[in-house]
């Protein structure tokens, strides 16, 4: 197979790390990839709108797009291969327009969710036409407050507020702006206490297969302090998520998530993402992600160890029920090294020098380029150092190693992966 994986991140790289290794594979293009992935393909630099990416395809006789990125699932880069004559037989891994609002509207997330009896925080659907109403839900809420931007923010659209008079103020800001047209509709969210899990599941709309749950890191600093970021690091499995959990996570919320996708007929091939909270051993949906996360990529990817492509081609070809996952039973963790001042503002272009030094980690690549002969840093998180351990305290050991040995100007990262587990 002829396979274009869109997208230049972490996620992207770990994804390539894999799907290279297939038996399956001819030849795997990245669009635009980063440093890292130019050694696992081709990297294309390229405009990624939809219509030059579909000349692409058919120049190099791609059979398969694996779409990274959440954006270009949202706006339905499915729909456009799906109704374009030329591109029909082409598999893309990934939900429809349809379904992929799972991720890109918050409020028609939660919609489908009370619809399906999926266990989720109270909300309140805020707008400018409404902000009274908003205003007077905040009063019968108990600090602290969340707000979230309905549409992609590219992470960052959640603010936590101590007090209702920062809430009220966050919310004016949200609504007049702060977040573009993704900030347009807030949602007012009950605060939900608990300790957060990431459940990834494969599917082509009608089965599923289960694939290695994660916990991520998303506070830039130690003891998950200060601005939400992309996430700063990820470990696999998750030691409280045991069976009885598991069971639940997949009777509540799984199973009901997939009879509503087939009972409102959405097109889904490919991986759905639970955000879930576990709060007193039962568990809520935070949100939906319809791809891959990132960094949870760089530790659940490694660990699956049957064929991959094999599994994406069996999601497109409604013949997943056919497949088993083999899973890696060791533990896997991840730590990013980002650049200084990141989520805010950062330079670019600093000059990275030690990967190669590494061995008992997997580097994966996320803001980085070729610059004279140098890799340089082209990206607010640079890397992700993954590593394997009989424990998390070995994997952890092997990562915080491997970041020692790698430099660059204004490194930063967080030495407390894993601190609650």
């Amino acid at each position: 197979m002829n396979v274009l994986l869109l997208g230049s991140g972490g996620r992207e790289h770990a994804l390539a790390y894999k799907i290279s290794q297939s038996p399956m594979l001819n030849k795997l293009y990245i669009l635009p990839g980063n440093a890292g992935t130019e050694s696992l393909g081709k990297n294309l630099t390229l405009q990624s709108d939809f219509a030059t990416i579909a000349r692409k395809c058919i120049d190099f006789r791609i059979d398969m797009v694996v779409v990274g990125p959440e954006a270009m699932l949202v706006k339905g880069i499915k729909d456009f291969f799906q109704r374009t004559v030329s591109l029909k037989h082409i598999k893309v891994v990934g939900p429809d327009k349809a379904a992929a609002q799972l991720e890109g509207s918050k409020a028609f997330a939660k919609k489908f969710m009370n619809t399906y009896h999926i266990p989720t925080a109270g909300y309140f659907e805020v707008n400018n036409k409404n902000k009274d109403k908003g205003l007077r839900f905040l009063d019968q809420q108990k600090p602290p407050f969340v707000l979230k931007a309905d549409g992609l923010a590219a992470g960052k659209g959640v603010i936590i507020c101590d007090n209702k008079e920062q809430a009220a103020a966050s919310l004016e800001e949200m609504l007049s702006g702060k977040f573009g047209k993704a900030g347009k509709t807030v949602l007012i969210e009950e605060f939900l206490q608990g300790i957060e899990i990431s459940v990834f599941i494969l599917t082509d709309g009608k089965s599923y297969a289960m694939l290695p749950n994660a916990k991520d890191y998303k506070r830039i600093g130690e003891k998950d302090t200060g601005l939400n970021t992309g996430g700063m690091g990820a470990v696999s499995p998750v030691p409280f998520a045991n069976k009885a959990l598991m069971d639940k996570i997949i009777e509540r919320i799984v199973e009901p998530t997939i009879q509503g996708i087939k009972e409102n007929n959405m097109t889904y091939e490919g991986v759905l993402y639970f955000g879930l909270m576990i709060v007193d051993n039962d568990p809520y949906v935070i949100e939906y992600n319809v791809r891959m996360g990132d960094p949870e990529a760089e530790v659940v990817v490694p660990r699956i160890k049957s064929d991959l492509l094999e599994h994406l081609n069996a999601a497109c070809t409604n013949s997943l029920d056919k497949e088993t996952i083999k899973i890696d039973q060791r533990t896997a963790a991840t730590v990013i090294l980002a650049s200084g001042g990141y989520p805010e503002k950062y330079e670019k272009g600093k000059i990275i020098t030690g990967i190669d030094n590494i061995k008992k980690s997997i580097v994966f690549q996320a803001g980085t380029k070729k610059e004279n002969n140098n890799i340089v840093t082209n990206g607010g998180r640079v890397m992700a150092l993954t590593s394997f351990g009989k424990n998390l305290k070995e994997a952890l050991k092997h990562s915080y190693s491997a970041a020692k040995k790698i430099d660059f100007d204004k490194k930063y990262y967080r030495k407390d992966i894993g601190f609650d587990l």
